[in-house]
């Protein structure tokens, strides 16, 4: 069975990395998918700090690169869970780049991952439910339902009609 908790504060991960040569491409921009792996990991961490599980990743969407990240930059991705469903978790990235001799800070960019919580045999397992307190956390919970809609009826998960949440953003019914 589920149990409620406060919004999973305890599920704040932040990670940094500096963007060493080997992390590049040659226009000595950090890698995209060298990126992706690091958020993919601060992901994690947080939907296991939130379900105390074992966690894979079901889904990448929403990745969006806004500025690229420079060799020598220090990144600082912040992963949080959003809101917890049965099994899965959505849990919501952003990275930051600094630049610390010229003192700038840039955010580059912003995802949202889904993890499912599994057991010690592999079998999935309930998570915890969430209960946001903030205004910011509202607004987060309240979308990743319809970002969870979007994400089944893409993966032919769901029948598009199904998908309440999605159909009363461009319906009145």
């Amino acid at each position: 069975m589920s149990s409620k908790v406060k919004h999973p504060k305890n599920s704040l991960t932040i990670m940094n990395e500096l963007v060493l040569p080997n992390d590049t491409n040659t226009l000595n921009n950090l890698m995209g998918g060298r990126l992706l792996h690091w958020m993919d990991i601060a992901a994690a961490i947080s939907a296991q700090k939130h379900s105390n599980r074992i966690v894979v990743t079901a889904s990448v969407d929403n990745v969006s690169f806004k500025q690229a990240i420079k060799l020598g930059d220090v990144i600082t991705i912040e992963a949080k869970v959003t809101r917890a469903f049965h099994t899965s978790m959505e849990v919501r990235l952003d990275v930051w780049a600094e630049n610390i001799p010229s003192g700038t800070r840039a955010k580059s960019n912003e995802a949202y991952y889904t993890f499912v919580a599994l057991d010690e045999e592999g079998k999935t397992v309930l998570v915890p439910e969430i209960e946001p307190e903030t205004a910011a956390e509202h607004e987060l919970y309240e979308g990743a339902m319809r970002r969870r809609q979007l994400r089944l009826v893409l993966g032919g998960k769901m029948d598009a009609h199904d998908a309440t949440e999605l159909r009363a953003l461009f319906y009145k019914e």
